[in-house]
């Protein structure tokens, strides 16, 4: 404890003796009291600029995708008794030697190009598609559900503005 004393001693003992404190000391009261308001004020702008500017940021932000997440749950469930009945209907099924050209045709009736179609075992494809509208690839969905083709892999990425870029693993329905 006394040791931890004389430690104290000398540290304060050091700090009396800095340059910076003595030219404090100097200073005028008026001149002690506006350095002390400035530096008040810059760190009420440091704690504004570093902290409080971030988090407003990154709320707003996180208040936009809870938004948009609602907006989407809301479109989701006025469509569910739609997706109800069209999951309901009985849809014609194709042979698997059919599945390229009823792909293709459905394709090119929705204006989607395809950019490769591969056969793959069992009866399906691989198609990969350019870049679409994201609107009018699931229009195509639909068409191919009702075709009795169902997607059974699909891997969608954004390619600008409301546009996707589409690969899909389509069978016919069993």
């Amino acid at each position: 404890m006394h040791a931890l004393k004389l430690k104290l001693q000398a540290q304060l003992a050091l700090l009396d003796a800095s340059p910076l404190l003595q030219r404090w000391r100097q200073l005028a009261g008026r001149e002690r009291l506006a350095l002390s308001i400035l530096g008040l004020v810059l760190l009420a702008l440091l704690v504004y600029g570093a902290l409080w500017v971030p988090v407003e940021r990154s709320r707003a932000e996180a208040l936009v995708g809870f938004q948009q997440q609602r907006e989407l749950q809301a479109y989701l469930r006025a469509r569910a008794p739609e997706a109800r009945a069209l999951s309901g209907r009985a849809a014609a099924r194709p042979a698997p030697a059919d599945l390229q050209r009823l792909v293709t045709a459905a394709a090119e009736q929705q204006g989607l190009a395809i950019e490769r179609l591969d056969a793959e075992g069992e009866g399906g494809v691989q198609v990969s598609l350019q870049p679409a509208p994201f609107a009018t690839l699931l229009a195509w969905f639909e068409v191919l559900q009702r075709q009795g083709i169902r997607i059974e892999e699909a891997g969608l990425e954004r390619h600008g503005e409301g546009a996707v870029v589409a690969r899909l693993g389509l069978r016919p329905v069993p």
